[in-house]
């Protein structure tokens, strides 16, 4: 299987995982989330791994499930805010269409009040995210292909940069000009096919 067509990174709290749901539907593939996957394996919420195993543990757990969806999935794929302080995760990541979400602490307290479950901010949230932020941001940019600011700007004006930096906009509208030609003269089997080339 071939690798995801886009993998997004980015702060929690970014909105990796509700443009990645748009980017998904605008390109016809599917979304993932590692977070998720973590969850759905452990049963129970990454708050919960936190506190009753530590920060390494979840660590370890993370690395692994993006190593797995790395290799398993070719849709769209968000990553965790801290998964880019793996070195091993960097390097699986060296060489793919990889978007760094970006916002300021001003927008990260705007959407969410710096007050959500998330484990890292339970003290200080404010001044925790902004350290959070100089401890990861050159990981970001240095596995980021793109670098897509979302301050400001809705999901659905985030997800038309993103497609519009990685050079998939017009790809993304000609197949679904393709799907509709198909749907109403029945199409062909080389129009299907070069709608997911153009994909890959």
């Amino acid at each position: 299987m071939s690798a995801p067509v886009v993998v997004l990174v980015g702060p929690m709290g970014v909105g990796k995982t509700t443009v990645g749901e748009l980017l998904a539907e605008r390109l016809g593939t599917r979304f993932r989330d590692s977070d998720a996957d973590i969850v759905a394996a452990q049963g129970r919420t990454i708050a919960d791994i936190f506190v009753d195993e530590g920060e390494d543990r979840f660590r370890e757990l993370e690395r692994e499930a993006v190593r797995t969806a790395l290799a398993g999935h070719d849709g769209v794929l968000a990553l965790g805010g801290g998964a880019v302080l793996d070195a091993t995760t960097r390097e699986l990541l060296a060489g793919l269409p990889v978007v760094y979400l970006t916002m300021e602490v001003g927008e990260a307290i705007k959407r969410s009040g710096l007050n959500t479950a998330r484990p890292l901010l339970a003290v200080n949230p404010r001044q925790q995210w902004k350290l959070l932020m100089e401890a990861r941001r050159h990981h970001y940019t240095d596995v980021a292909r793109v670098v897509v600011p979302t301050d400001d700007l809705t999901a659905e004006e985030v997800t038309e940069a993103v497609l519009e930096a990685l050079g998939l906009k017009q790809s993304s509208a000609q197949d679904a000009a393709e799907s509709g030609i198909s749907g109403s003269s029945g199409g062909s089997g080389d129009s299907g096919s070069s709608g997911k080339e153009k994909q890959a």
